[in-house]
């Protein structure tokens, strides 16, 4: 049964953030697990819920609002982890708790926008919380989206300036063929300096399925797993 597979494959992800946090000298309390569940379906989202799975990650806008709303009811906290387009970047934080991927200004004011709509059960204003996404390729190379760590300071005033817009820290992920524990190293620098700036944005999220424990021997507060839980992506997507 697909339930009985999640809940191997959670129980074995959760162990692993157990032993990885002991190995750091970490309480595991210290860790959140975002389930990203990208081309998979709503009905496994419902699993998860049932599981005590309690923040869901979705790279693709059109993919995470549809289950959003299908999955509304289960009272999921959402991350968006994906690049964001400026075009879109309003629509995002309509739904999305958490946007884990700003990584320029000019998606400040869209986001603003969108998250200005999004009410909590009082009516109030609810907001959305932010990531910074920092780049942590060499200088000059091509890269996956992310800011450089020059760009970060400025970037976080603005996010700071926005009254609907919650700044909480820096997301990441480790460059491709490079050691990831070298880079969440780099990262765990970064970081220091960022906080020492904005001492309340101290969420980190860095680590997946493959690296997820040299991210949390170097700091990281949430790892993003997707295939270690979920399994293979499906072949039609």
């Amino acid at each position: 049964m697909r339930a009985d597979e999640l809940a191997a494959n959670l129980a074995a992800v959760r162990r692993r953030i157990e032993v990885a946090c002991e190995s750091a000298g970490r309480d595991p309390g210290e860790v959140s697990l975002v389930v990203v569940t990208k081309f998979f379906p709503a009905s496994d989202v419902r699993l998860l819920a049932d599981l005590g799975v309690t923040d869901v990650g979705e790279n693709r806008h059109q993919e995470a609002e549809a289950k959003a709303a299908e999955c509304a009811d289960l009272g999921l906290r959402w991350h968006f982890i994906g690049g964001l387009q400026s075009n879109k970047a309003a629509a995002v934080a309509s739904y999305a708790d958490v946007v884990e991927s700003l990584d320029r200004a000019k998606l400040v004011g869209p986001l603003s926008r969108g998250a200005q709509a999004r009410t909590d059960a009082t009516g109030v204003a609810a907001g959305v919380d932010v990531l910074l996404q920092v780049s942590l390729d060499p200088p000059g190379t091509g890269h996956r989206s992310g800011a450089a760590p020059a760009e970060l300071d400025p970037l976080a005033q603005r996010v700071e300036e926005s009254e609907t817009l919650r700044l909480r820290g820096l997301m990441a992920v480790a460059p491709l063929g490079e050691d990831p524990a070298a880079a969440f190293a780099r990262l765990a620098a970064i970081r220091e300096d960022f906080v020492r700036e904005h001492p309340r944005a101290t969420v980190l999220s860095a680590g997946m399925s493959g690296d997820l424990e040299a991210a949390v021997a170097h700091g990281a507060t949430h790892v993003r797993v997707g295939s270690a839980v979920l399994g293979p992506r499906p072949a039609v997507q």
